[in-house]
């Protein structure tokens, strides 16, 4: 197993907004390109994670035409060669990620594809490796992995997984079913019974996520095939045909794929994993003072303890409150009381409602 583990090729998924992170995150300049507590963007970061033995040299982003330059640029600074395959229009990840599949197979009939978020943060990336390999006889014999993480709280933005048994001569499980994103209490339960969260990335063949493809979701499979044999090309830039893109159904890899397939099967992890979500999740990878308030862009907070404050390009000061989350940028200003800030999604659709009615 471990000369396959050797091809694994990374299919970054990058095509999100990161509404969540409103008003420093938008859609012209996306969070996974955008650094917390590091010096690198998270897709650098991304990028950075996915170069060693262990992985292709050059791996896949799938993401929109508008991202294009952003990534050749990241990328570029960080001195990573990039296939990138540009979607003419959103269709949810599962034909993302099947753009991507299909990609990797024209380079290698034989490959494993490792499907990763570009926007994920990760405090451990020699463990992640590490894992990666340990996942690959799994994937190798036709599974598809994903990646569960340990709880270290009883979350409510994460979807749970619950495992089965064990895989003879893996590390991995079988995986018994998805769990939507439950209330605090039913959290609290399955982080006491040994859950894992759903961190959305997946480990398998290639042809194996096609073939199932081809079972469960063969509208989407379709209409990847068909728009990147009739995409436009620029070197390493696989501009998908629009018209033939736009047949595929907007639906997840979860719900088209891995919530019917009888091959999906888990992989426990511990590699200091967070999906930079929400504000509330920027907070754990911010630097923090002596009363645990998570700062960054240096603004001035006293008499107060437990804050996230982000100030970007302005100067802001925070006094004498606790527990809140204050962003600020030259454009707009969001404060919410921490523990809220899964309701950022739905605020600013309501504000664009509002100036489109204006």
């Amino acid at each position: 197993m471990a000369t396959q583990s050797h091809s694994v090729i990374p299919v970054i998924l990058s095509g999100g907004a990161g509404t969540r992170l409103w008003p420093v995150s938008n859609e012209a300049t996306p969070k996974q390109f955008l650094s917390f507590g590091s010096e690198h963007s998270l897709i650098q970061n991304t990028l950075l994670r996915c170069k060693g033995t262990q992985f292709d040299p050059r791996p896949i982003v799938v993401s929109l035409e508008s991202q294009r330059k952003l990534i050749a640029d990241h990328a570029r600074e960080v001195s990573v060669d990039t296939d990138i395959i540009l979607e003419p229009l959103r269709r949810d990840s599962c034909a993302a990620v099947l753009s991507g599949a299909l990609r990797a197979l024209q380079r290698n009939p034989d490959a494993l594809v490792l499907i990763l978020a570009a926007d994920h943060h990760i405090s451990e990336p020699e463990k992640f490796r590490d894992r990666v390999v340990a996942g690959c006889a799994a994937a190798d014999a036709g599974y598809i992995v994903t990646f569960g993480v340990r709880p270290t709280y009883p979350a409510t933005g994460y979807g749970y997984i619950l495992k089965g048994s064990a895989i003879a001569s893996t590390d991995c499980f079988v995986l018994d079913r998805f769990i939507e994103k439950p209330t605090v209490s039913v959290a609290e339960g399955y982080v006491r019974d040994g859950y894992l969260w759903n961190s959305g990335n997946f480990l398998a063949r290639a042809d194996v996520l096609v073939a199932e493809a081809k079972q469960y979701v063969p509208d989407v499979i379709e209409a990847a095939e068909a728009a990147l044999k009739a995409a436009k090309t620029d070197g390493g830039v696989f501009s998908l045909d629009a018209d033939a893109y736009g047949k595929a159904t907007r639906i997840s890899l979860d719900y088209g794929i891995m919530e019917k397939t009888k091959r999906s099967a888990v992989l426990p992890v511990d590699y200091g994993w967070n999906d930079i979500g929400t504000w509330d999740s920027v907070a754990a990878v911010l630097p923090k003072d002596g009363s645990s308030n998570a700062t960054s862009g240096d603004p001035l907070v006293r008499n107060g303890s437990g804050n996230i404050v982000y100030a970007q390009g302005v100067k802001v000061v925070v006094h004498g409150v606790d527990d809140v989350v204050v962003i600020a940028t030259p454009e707009a200003v969001l404060v919410l009381k921490k523990g809220s800030s899964e309701a950022v999604k739905a605020l600013v659709g309501e504000l664009d409602a509002g100036v489109k009615k204006s």
